[in-house]
């Protein structure tokens, strides 16, 4: 038996999914779609005790929707779901607190012969702001069963599954009788007329059907064109038969007789008249006895024109009204309110602070910084400033500071591995193939895989409880106006933040973005917002460069050339190969709730589970595949020289082509060139590669800062000019994040064309941007021509829109 959860958004279908699946729950994508698809199954004991073979339910999660009009892909494929698939019921979550508007989706669903089961969820915070809800009246009203429960808490699931059960079982041939709100309106004979053809012609769910093809429904008119004409027929002869008193009363649109038609409009009809001259048409703005004439010959065509269409019926903006004013007279009056309508709720009065026009965006980024701090910092709280150097050296919880709980789970599972490893490699014997094999290759990249974990998990928890609280959409709220100027949306606004941390959740947020533009371009800017994992290289470079003096200032300036490569990136995007405006941003603000702790465990788990089996993979096989071509010849025999190796052969053969970078030049420029090839596969391996190419027995990544700056590293790195260390900092900053990156964007771009362009964009910003960098650095004066190219190009444009100066590109058209 399927079962189909609908609802709005935020009315809670996730939460009480979650709680009736449990850990059957499995999620995937929606065919040829990136919107999400989650199945489940649920075991309904029928005597409500735990004996015997349970019933199994397959539970269904609908995207969020608040119609069933097939303008967003999520309703698209609620609607085609319930229409073609034909589920054996569905329950219609309802937002007890938002009552009016979750019920335009029921009204809807009351129209389909699937049975249908209302619930009533926040039960709990509806009885907490002392509201009271009738939900027999309302049961009695909708003429479906209605069960109140709290998806949250947990409590009337049983009976909520019990009675969806007995509905399925009572249904005749697995069918309700479907019924409408609008057959008590004013043109009910139309509506139900038009039902009578559905199902004359044998048509499931004839009622909604028919109730869309008066709407003009371009779906409808594409699924069943013929029927579909018949319908339009019979409006036509329907409004045939009214009179203009009829229309009037029930409040129709009228187009209106001109009496002086505006000046645009007797411009174009002058020329079908032969009594006006061309000089009479250029001077009536000057001559009021011209004017006059042409105003009347003008208004006396344009009123023979409009004859007999002086009345529009618009019955999708008619059905609509008569639903809410269905809802608003007969469904409204079982909820009783205790506090008056103009009265703020605890929410409300909440996003007086929180979504200020001045202190909201400070206040966003106090928590964002919060966020991070936690997750990513070795200085928890900034107790490093008051613990006396010495006082203690932890491996795991900190030295002379406290770490935060991120970076304490990742140290953690550090010693776990690095114990492991050991443990293997001791047991295996020294200098074979397959030692470096399983020890370098297997276990090095599923260890490099699980560092990952932990600070991706804290991250997630700690966006999860800002989402499930309901900050998140505010947040999005906020950055809507900036975004847009840049052809993106608020909703780009979380993903596009994710990626300071990890590129790979970011790119996998993308999914929430309705456009396929938006998620596109929010995918392409995510390399350059400095992830976690390149960390690593910024404070090498900056504890060796100018001899460690300003390491904040190096970090400083590549996260400040990431955001300015971005915004400079989506510009062009926007007026390229993206063109058009950021879609509508219209969202609800929920409710701010308390999240549960087991839908958090859940909520991160299962984005812990879609990297790990997605994107790990990936990483593991590359690093595999970087361990062999490190080790061995094109002969296939083991080097103790890494440049005889196959990527040392590769990295000098390729000197030719990153030469224009500066990083690419010299006798040891093929080094740096095998680091940034083994940054695609992990930018983790860039710092680690180098060392191995220093000849330093330890690890780079576990030296502080004044070992650093005295370690071998610090010789190669110093090989580089300022101008090149930097063009390599960019490079690898704008070029492809990793594999596991590339992995997500295959998955949720439409195409491996998609695919291929983003990586070549990645590869050709930074390529570009890395040259500039190293000969502005070199030679200044390179900066003041690109200036004066750059302030010709805006001037040109400016002209252009201005209508100026006419700019052509291409061939013109032969006439």
């Amino acid at each position: 038996m399927r079962i189909a959860l609908a609802g709005n958004p935020n009315c809670g279908k996730t939460t009480l999914f979650n709680m009736l699946t449990g850990s059957t729950a499995h999620v995937g994508n929606w065919p040829g779609v990136t919107v999400e698809k989650k199945e489940g199954v649920y075991k309904l004991y029928p005597d409500g005790v735990k004996k015997g073979e349970p019933i199994r339910l397959e539970i269904l999660d609908l995207p969020g929707i608040y119609s069933l009009s097939p303008y967003t892909p999520e309703e698209v494929i609620s609607r085609a779901y319930i229409l073609d698939e034909r589920p054996d019921a569905v329950i219609n979550l309802v937002d007890a607190t938002s009552l009016e508007r979750g019920l335009y989706l029921t009204t809807q669903l009351l129209e389909t012969d699937i049975p249908l089961v209302v619930a009533l969820n926040m039960a709990d915070a509806l009885a907490k702001n002392g509201d009271k809800l009738d939900a027999d009246m309302l049961e009695k009203r909708l003429g479906v069963p209605v069960v109140s429960i709290s998806a949250l808490k947990g409590d009337g699931l049983k009976e909520l599954m019990a009675t969806t059960y007995s509905a399925v079982s009572f249904a005749q041939n697995g069918k309700r009788t479907p019924n409408s709100v609008l057959f008590g309106h004013a043109d009910a004979e139309l509506f139900q007329k038009a039902s009578k053809i559905y199902e004359s012609e044998g048509v499931g769910n004839a009622v909604f059907r028919a109730l869309k093809a008066v709407e003009g429904d371009a779906g409808e008119k594409k699924a069943l064109p013929e029927i579909f004409g018949k319908v339009r027929a019979l409006i036509d002869e329907y409004e045939g038969g009214k009179s203009v008193s009829d229309k009037e009363a029930q409040g129709l649109r009228v187009k209106p007789m001109p009496t002086v038609p505006p000046i645009k409009q007797m411009r174009i009809r002058a020329d079908k008249f032969d009594n006006i001259s061309a000089d009479k048409i250029a001077a009536y703005n000057l001559d009021a006895e011209i004017w006059n004439e042409v105003a009347a010959d003008v208004t006396d065509e344009l009123a023979a024109d409009i004859a007999g269409e002086t009345f529009i019926t618009d019955y999708e903006a008619l059905i609509a009204d008569a639903r809410y004013k269905h809802i608003t007279g007969e469904f409204s009056p079982a909820l009783k309110r205790k506090r008056d309508v103009w009265e703020l709720s605890p929410s409300e009065k909440v996003d007086r602070i929180l979504t200020h026009k001045i202190w909201s965006i400070p206040i966003f980024l106090l928590i964002m910084f919060a966020v991070f701090h936690l997750t990513f910092s070795e200085n928890l709280l900034f107790l490093g400033v008051f613990i006396p150097e010495g006082s203690f050296d932890n491996a795991v919880f900190g030295t002379d500071a406290i770490n935060a709980p991120g970076v304490i789970l990742a140290n953690a599972l550090g010693l776990l591995t690095d114990w492991l490893s050991g443990l293997i490699g001791g047991a295996m014997p020294d200098g074979t193939w397959y030692t470096g094999l399983v020890v370098d290759g297997i276990l090095g990249g599923l260890f490099a895989v699980l560092s990952f974990i932990p600070q991706i998990m804290c991250l997630f928890a700690f966006l999860s409880i800002l989402e499930d609280s309901g900050y998140m959409a505010r947040a999005a709220f906020i950055m809507d106006r900036l975004f847009r100027k840049f052809g993106l949306s608020g909703r780009a606004f979380l993903p596009l933040l994710m990626c300071f941390g990890c590129s790979v959740p970011a790119i996998m947020a993308s999914r929430t973005l309705q456009s396929d533009k938006e998620r596109r371009m929010t995918i392409m800017l995510s390399p350059f917002l400095s992830c976690g994992a390149k960390m690593p290289i910024w404070v090498t470079f900056g504890a060796i460069m100018f001899a460690g003096r300003y390491p904040d200032l190096v970090v400083y300036s590549i996260y400040l050339l990431g955001i300015a490569v971005a915004v400079l990136a989506a510009i062009i995007l926007k007026r390229t190969a993206l063109k058009g405006e950021a879609p509508p941003f219209l969202m609800e603000l929920p409710a701010y709730r308390m999240p549960h702790p087991r839908n958090l465990v859940r909520h991160v788990w299962d984005k812990l589970k879609h990297y790990i089996i997605k994107a790990a993979t990936v990483i593991i096989a590359a690093l595999i595949v970087i361990w062999f071509i490190s080790s061995f010849s094109f002969t296939f025999r083991l080097v103790e020289d890494q440049s005889d190796s196959i990527i040392g052969i590769i990295g000098r053969g390729l000197a030719w082509l990153f030469w224009p970078l500066g990083f690419g030049q010299g006798a040891d420029g093929w080094k740096f060139i095998v680091a940034v090839l083994t940054g695609l596969i992990a930018k983790e391996m860039v710092v680690a590669t180098m060392g191995v190419f220093a000849g330093m027995a330890d690890d780079p990544l576990s030296l502080e800062t004044g070992e650093l700056s005295a370690a071998p590293i610090a010789v190669l790195i110093g090989t580089l000019s300022v101008p090149a260390a930097f063009a390599f900092m960019a490079f690898n900053l704008l070029s492809v994040p990793c594999m596991a990156a590339v992995a997500a964007a295959n998955g949720e771009l439409s195409n491996k064309k998609q695919t291929f362009g983003a990586i070549g964009f990645w590869l050709g910003t930074a390529y570009v941007v890395a040259a500039a960098v190293y000969w502005i650095g070199m030679y200044w004066w390179i900066s003041l021509i690109l200036l004066g190219i750059a302030a010709i190009l805006i001037t040109l444009s400016k002209l252009r829109s201005k209508g100026i100066i006419k700019l052509s590109f291409g061939k013109s058209k032969q006439r």
